[in-house]
């Protein structure tokens, strides 16, 4: 849930991808731009940097490249890395289709996201996902360990419980929220659309807090095999940390970085040092 409380070798991407290059905001005038057709939805993405190890950005709810990660995009290192962030099908820029939020939806954008990154020519890469986009990774590495190099993931939770279904229902009406809060979301969807979807998103999650346990991905997890990095804002009100405890008793050889001044958007107000972290755990 992105609340705005808020691996292997680079090859040369098919001919038939199409790719609509464009300097960018100037946050980063080397970050492009460009679209690729998958699974019948034409996904847009922001690439740079040039290095073999490819690493991809999955956003929050309701998230996209433009809302999420701009500090990764500007800083991560250009010359080890090749980043490449997506707007999930139905977000951002990534629309048409309209959001659907099926039971399976997870599932889906793992999917998508897996092809996206074959489709734009990497064998093996990394994956680097904030909340919803957490879980999105977490089944990504699960169900495609031969394509897995390494994957980072934080503000994630493999299920809910009522706790966790109390603090979506407090922030359901999104007229409560402050302006500053609403306005990146307002400006990428509109108003009435952004209120609709996030609903929407509320209402799949209280479906998820009626499987048994809550589950949203429990069941992958010991199906990871790669290495595994999970980051925790001690102070984050939306996921609360027995959720990055239970990650990492129940994925295999994973280890968990806490930061004490965290909150749910720790790499936004503490760039600097989540970049640092995830590019010192990459390379190893």
């Amino acid at each position: 849930m992105a609340l705005f409380v808020r691996g292997g070798h680079f090859l040369k991407c098919r001919s038939d991808i199409t790719r609509a290059v464009t300097a960018l905001q100037p946050y980063c005038s080397s970050v492009a731009s460009g679209r690729q057709r998958v699974n019948g939805v034409d996904v847009y993405y922001e690439r740079t940097g040039s290095g073999n190890h490819a690493v991809l950005l999955l956003p929050g709810a309701l998230g996209s490249t433009r809302t999420d990660f701009k500090p990764q995009l500007k800083s991560l290192n250009k010359e080890c890395f090749t980043v490449v962030a997506w707007d999930p099908p139905g977000y951002g820029q990534s629309r048409p289709p309209e959001r659907k939020f099926t039971p399976d939806f997870f599932e889906r954008d793992a999917k998508d996201a897996v092809d996206l990154m074959k489709a734009l020519g990497f064998g093996k890469f990394s994956l680097l996902g904030w909340s919803d986009g957490g879980m999105t990774a977490l089944i990504a590495a699960a169900k495609n360990p031969e394509l897995m190099r390494k994957i980072v993931v934080w503000g994630a939770n493999a299920y809910v419980t009522q706790q966790d279904l109390q603090i979506y229902e407090g922030v359901r009406d999104v007229s409560g929220w402050s302006a500053r809060m609403r306005q990146p979301m307002e400006e990428v969807y509109g108003a009435e659309t952004f209120a609709r979807t996030w609903e929407a998103w509320v209402d799949c999650f209280a479906e998820f807090g009626k499987r048994p346990e809550g589950s949203v991905c429990i069941e992958v997890l010991p199906l990871i095999s790669c290495p595994t990095l999970i980051i925790h804002g001690e102070k984050d009100p939306v996921v609360p940390s027995f959720h990055a405890h239970f990650l990492l008793k129940n994925i295999k050889g994973s280890r968990l970085h806490l930061m004490p001044e965290g909150k749910h958007n720790l790499h936004l107000r503490y760039a600097d040092e989540f970049n640092k972290l995830v590019e010192d755990f990459l390379k190893e």
